[in-house]
């Protein structure tokens, strides 16, 4: 089935109506290449995807939860050329797999645009982040939008921003620094808060009162864990070989003892 695509209220509505004919589409399946500057977003982006995987797409919990990284968003149904990369997008209850099969999201097919878009800044893609896709995100009728600054303030004028989509546009959500220096603001679509410490970017759940651990702090755990198991079985290991020399030393006694005798 294809969608009628209107335009009401300043976003895209969708209604089916017929058949697409896909193979009449002019389509170009190469994606475009990475900006020369995309390996200083790739840490930021392992964390972000490792920790919202795991809060909000695991799959025993939430199967109908779609969260994807640089992944192909079309926005027109007539040119699947007219198509943006986000950084980071997340969209609740829809078929996950037929999204996959078709290697991009197309929200006429899925029956939704995603629900939250990230962009994390770079020198080579800030502007189009603030500009073009800005605009394209709230035409599609993406509900949240976040800004993440690596750099502080250099890329986007500012170290977060967060915006909920109203009457066409993103209104900023309200950010507030704690007494450590952490900015945090809240995503009313993730019930979580996104924080800016010192250019790295952490979540803040509400609920427990404490931040979801990231791809780094893991593993920091899990090397902290092995070192102490390390230190355990060495810990048994030397028991067992000063129990093993008491031994071997009262039996010596014993048997000179019974020389003795």
């Amino acid at each position: 089935m294809t969608t009628k695509t209107s335009t009401g209220a300043g976003r895209l509505v969708y209604q089916w109506i017929t058949e697409i004919d896909y193979a009449s589409l002019e389509y170009n399946p190469d994606k475009p290449e990475a900006p020369p500057d995309a390996m200083e977003q790739d840490p930021i982006l392992r964390d972000f995807m490792h920790v919202l995987a795991d809060h909000c797409t695991e799959s025993d919990r939430s199967p109908d939860n779609f969260l994807s990284t640089n992944t192909i968003l079309c926005y027109d149904r007539s040119n699947l050329n007219a198509r943006v990369q986000p950084d980071c997008y997340l969209a609740f209850g829809v078929d996950v797999r037929a999204i996959r099969r078709r290697k991009m999201y197309m929200p006429w097919e899925v029956g939704k645009p995603p629900d939250f878009a990230l962009e994390v800044g770079s020198e080579s893609t800030s502007e189009n982040d603030i500009g073009r896709k800005r605009e394209i995100y709230a035409l599609m009728g993406i509900p949240e939008y976040w800004l993440f600054d690596p750099t502080g303030s250099d890329l986007y004028g500012q170290p977060l921003f967060g915006g909920l989509l109203a009457d066409g546009a993103y209104r900023p959500l309200e950010l507030t620094t704690d007494p450590d220096g952490i900015l945090k603001g809240y995503s009313p679509i993730l019930e979580l808060y996104l924080c800016w410490d010192e250019g790295l970017l952490l979540f803040f759940d509400p609920v427990t009162a404490t931040y979801l651990r990231n791809l780094r702090q893991e593993r920091a755990l899990r090397e902290a864990e092995q070192e102490r198991t390390q230190a355990e079985l060495s810990a048994e290991r030397d028991a067992r070989e000063v129990e093993q020399a008491r031994i071997r030393h009262l039996e010596e006694e014993l048997r000179r003892l019974r020389q003795g005798g």
